[in-house]
């Protein structure tokens, strides 16, 4: 019965059987075709086709291959020309990658064409470049308008000027295509970032990551290509940054700046001067200010960037007024800060209580241990209601004080030197009275570090001791 039930199945349908038994073979040869067409470029000799294959990097991508160690075929996960351990200049820049693997994804149609040669993507593997700070902005430009499919994976870029190291970025990732369109992310000063340019790079969005640091770029609409102008936006930590910008190769204006923090509140105006030599304008008008802000300050720190400071050339105005109900001790603030060749002359008046002081003076940073020189004036017309804003009680009314102090202070040191002490024209210090003054200055004013010396409580405990 069973046998008889095959047959008729057998009978009645052999010729789908027969159809499906022509299908596997079929199939099973379309398979093996396939395979033979991706492996046999495998035993291909790149190196007879290598000029097409410069050629066509060089034309569509703007990459030169310099030098390279070998160039194979890898025909899975997906098709490729792989070329190891190459050196890549990139479109005739300075800016050289030592690229370990160069992947090129060829269209089907170029894996045996190479005359015509054409491929879906490229990707640059594990690389590390080095470009000059002037050609920057070059790169970047040419780098987000390729109009191919390119890839950077795992690159450390090192940017210099003049042969010293300025910044080193390191594990930078970028593609043009895909998801992640225009997408470049990576390492910085030892953080991760994230930097995406949008709507045709109009809009540049950056992120330091896990630092509460962020920064947002809307270029203008400009028809001549040196110059550009947009706004800046950022946020640091609690703080808002916002200025506006324009940069023409030469010089970089910032104007309507301003920040706002729960410390510090300032508006500001900057020239910068790139060529012919480098060189910072700037006025600063300070709305809100902690002092406490200034205890955070690493002063040692500080000096031991020599080489960093002597590099800048800067012309600085700083000015602060009080506001009204403030309970900021200084009622008026102007700083004048000049900075050259790590030499710094500084002229600082300011008003307490309707007495006005003025200091003078400069420092040379890239001393050993710098000196800070001050020449500094008192003058109070009610002598009696300054020394109250220290809640000292004096009994004399409407009594002037006219005092000039002279000397230098060494920060690094904690040590002050009072070259000269008058007051009023009829008191000046002998030798020993400069001698008590340095003492009790060290001791209870500069017993910890500079920053503690315009501490209002040990001003006070000064001022009883040495009066």
């Amino acid at each position: 019965m069973l046998n008889k039930f095959f047959k008729t199945i057998h009978n009645k349908y052999s010729k789908l059987f027969k159809f499906i038994f022509f299908l596997k073979y079929l199939i099973l040869i379309t398979v093996i075709s396939i395979a033979l067409f991706f492996t046999i470029p495998i035993f291909f000799n790149y190196e007879k086709r290598s000029d097409n294959i410069k050629n066509f990097l060089q034309e569509k991508y703007k990459l030169k291959v310099l030098k390279y160690e070998k160039i194979i075929f890898k025909p899975f996960p997906t098709p490729s020309i792989r070329i190891e351990n190459s050196i890549i200049n990139f479109n005739n820049t300075s800016t050289e990658f030592k690229a370990k693997n160069l992947f090129i994804h060829p269209k089907i149609s170029s894996i045996y064409n190479f005359k015509n040669f054409q491929s879906d993507k490229i990707i640059l593997k594990d690389n590390n470049a080095t470009l000059e700070s002037s050609e920057v902005k070059v790169f970047i430009d040419q780098l987000l308008n390729l109009k191919n499919k390119f890839a950077l994976a795992n690159l450390n870029l090192k940017i210099f000027d003049k042969n010293k190291l300025i910044v080193n970025i390191e594990r930078i990732k970028f593609a043009n295509y895909g998801y992640n369109k225009n997408l470049i992310t990576g390492k910085i000063f030892n953080k991760e970032f994230k930097l995406e340019a949008k709507n045709e790079l109009k809009n540049i969005y950056f992120k330091l990551l896990n630092t509460g640091i962020n920064a947002n770029i809307n270029f203008d609409l400009i028809q001549n290509s040196d110059l550009i102008s947009g706004t800046f936006k950022s946020k640091i930590l609690n703080a808002n940054l916002k200025f506006n910008f324009l940069y023409d190769n030469e010089v970089l204006k910032i104007y309507d700046s301003y920040l706002r923090s729960k410390n510090l509140s300032f508006t500001n105006n900057s020239l910068i001067t790139i060529e012919p030599f480098f060189d910072i304008n700037s006025k600063f008008n300070i709305e809100e200010f902690n002092s406490q802000i200034l205890k955070k300050l690493d002063l040692n720190k500080i000096f031991k960037s020599k080489n960093f400071i002597k590099k800048i050339n800067s012309k600085n105005e700083i000015n602060f007024k009080i506001k009204r109900f403030s309970r900021n001790l200084i009622e008026d603030l102007r700083i004048k800060v000049d900075l050259a060749y790590g030499s710094m002359n500084y002229s600082k008046k300011f008003s307490i209580s309707d007495s006005s002081f003025q200091c003078d003076g400069n420092i040379n940073f890239l001393e050993e241990y710098p000196l800070l020189f001050f020449n500094c004036s008192i003058m109070s017309n009610d002598k009696q209601k300054f020394l109250k804003t220290f809640s000292i009680k004096t009994k004399n009314k409407n009594e002037i004080l006219n005092m000039i102090v002279q000397g230098n202070i060494s920060i690094l040191n904690k040590k002050i030197n009072f070259k000269n002490v008058t007051i009023n024209n009829n008191y000046k210090a002998s030798e020993e009275d400069l001698k008590y003054f340095k003492e009790s200055f060290q001791n209870i004013l500069f017993d910890k570090s500079f920053i503690d010396i315009f501490d209002l409580k040990k001003i006070k405990e000064f001022i009883l001791e040495v009066v």
